[in-house]
């Protein structure tokens, strides 16, 4: 048997459709029910779905009178606040196409930002890092949107443009990800295939309001069915997430592994009596991890892959749990293959994980790189660039990159990204990056590099915080008389770790 799943397509999406009006399809029938609360230790700000709709709805009003089209691109640089969804939801209402984008990015990487996409406006609070353009939405402007009369959803096609997200491409330059407004209902084939979501849940997320991750699994999947999203405050420790998880009577926690981790690092017991699992997504879950946490929680914890092409397809879920190192099995609707250069392997033979052109998740283009896209398609299937072995139940067990993408903290980073910037750094000859094990299921980024002596490591820091986003920085510098080659000369990055840890001894 060939390693294809597919038990059939998804429910199809209607038309006309809009993202944001599916995400608050409930919003009405919901109007008293919390949506949302941004928790603290001692109380939380919530938010009701009629003020959380009255909010993105005014912003969309606001976002068409201040000059704005549907179809025009918008560029977010907003922090990790309440605002940052409003925003984003607004716009998409309305037919405006948002860019959510990190806010640790630097100003350098997002002026590349502003000459690939010609964005119409920035969505600007003025604390976080921007290129110069000519049109900026300030954050007071963007509040003082929401008491405007409610906007009317742009309804129409739903394969048309809805918004763009940010990917790290294996060329090293990052590419403009663009996706449809049926996104969002290809969404629904996670809430059972992964989440086992209920609207009597109370779901928290422990990430950034302005990732993606967050956006998706901690905000717009339990609004669209009339769940409630807890979201801490900025800022939150770690460690006290046990307390909030308590306090708030969370039922679902989400979270990178190294959230995970953290918490379990000083604590062989985690009493959360209302809590029903965990979600883990951004980077592969390790056994020891998810053992622990089972152990400490005496709960499950259910993991995800996906991509920002794609979001989440292969999961674990409380009805179809990980059998062994597996990470799960593509969601119903899914269709997944695992592919050899002459198509899909045999059940258990080791491929490439690859997902079909017809799944309604899959994005539409990269922007301005559309030969990108027909590089990673094999016929009728997108390479993912991951290799995994299908089992004949279809559980999916991850194998590792094909390529060197780098991941450490649930990011996915492109060495060649990095070393680019680190190249232009005076005092370096040549420059490699990877990712190495400091700890037990802890990687950061280290930059190995040569040059006529070891720089000093604090003008190295200063260096690339001044150019690359807080979670594409080195955290660690290894200076050496060569980096290690191919008989071609080429870098052979999966040897730096070594040089890594022989420099730790």
């Amino acid at each position: 048997m060939l390693s294809i799943f597919d038990q059939g397509p998804p429910i199809p999406c209607p038309a006309p459709f809009n993202l944001a009006a599916h995400v608050l399809r409930r919003a009405n029938e919901c109007s008293d029910k919390t949506a949302l609360s941004v928790l603290r230790t001692d109380d939380a700000d919530d938010w009701a779905y009629r003020e959380l709709q009255a909010a993105i709805l005014g912003t969309g009003t606001g976002l068409l009178q201040a000059g704005l089209n549907p179809g025009d691109i918008a560029l977010m640089r907003l922090g990790n606040t309440v605002d940052f969804p409003i925003a984003y939801l607004g716009a998409i209402a309305v037919g405006i196409v948002p860019v959510p984008t990190s806010s640790q990015l630097t100003a350098p990487e997002t002026a590349r930002m502003i000459s690939d996409l010609s964005p119409a406006a920035i969505l600007r609070d003025p604390a976080v890092a921007c290129a110069p353009h000519p049109f900026q939405i300030g954050l007071a402007e963007l509040t003082a949107m929401r008491d405007l009369p409610s906007a009317d959803y742009d309804l129409g096609d739903p394969e048309r443009l809805a918004y763009v997200v940010y990917t790290s491409g294996t060329s090293g330059k990052p590419r403009a990800v663009a996706h449809v407004h049926r996104a969002i209902w290809a969404r629904q084939m996670m809430v059972d295939g992964w989440y086992g979501l209920r609207d009597t849940d109370r779901l928290c997320h422990a990430g950034a309001f302005n990732w993606t991750y967050t956006l998706g699994t901690g905000l717009m999947d339990p609004w669209t069915i009339g769940a409630t999203a807890l979201i801490p405050e900025p800022g939150t420790d770690i460690t006290s997430l046990p307390d909030l998880l308590r306090q708030h009577r969370a039922t679902i926690f989400a979270a990178a592994p190294g959230v995970f981790r953290k918490m379990l690092s000083d604590a062989d017991r985690i009493n959360l009596p209302d809590l029903r699992h965990g979600l883990c997504a951004g980077e592969k879950l390790s056994r020891h991890l998810h053992e622990h946490w089972h152990s400490a929680t005496k709960t499950e914890l259910y993991e995800a892959y996906g991509m920002s092409e794609c979001s989440t397809f292969i999961s674990s879920s409380p009805t179809h749990p990980a059998r062994g190192d597996a990470l799960g099995q593509p969601q119903p609707g899914r269709r997944v293959a695992i592919l050899g250069p002459d198509g899909p392997v045999s059940q258990g033979q080791e491929g490439t994980i690859a997902i079909h052109r017809s799944d309604p998740g899959l994005m539409l283009t990269y922007l301005n790189a559309p030969q990108e896209v027909d590089e990673r398609m094999q016929g009728d299937w997108f390479l993912t660039g991951d290799q995994g072995a299908m089992a004949e139940d279809g559980q999916v067990t991850y194998l590792g990159r094909d390529d060197d993408m780098m991941n450490a903290g649930g990011y996915r980073v492109s060495p060649v990204e990095v070393e680019s910037v680190l190249s232009r750094c005076p005092g370096i000859t040549q420059v490699g990056a990877a990712a190495v094990e400091v700890k037990e299921d802890t990687f950061v980024i280290a930059a190995f590099y040569s040059g006529p002596e070891k720089l000093d490591d604090a003008d190295l820091r200063a260096y690339v915080q001044a150019n690359l986003a807080r979670y594409k920085q080195p955290r660690a510098f290894v200076h050496l008389p060569a980096l290690p080659t191919g008989g071609n000369g080429k870098l052979l990055r999966r040897a730096l770790p070594a040089y890594f840890k022989a420099s730790t001894e």
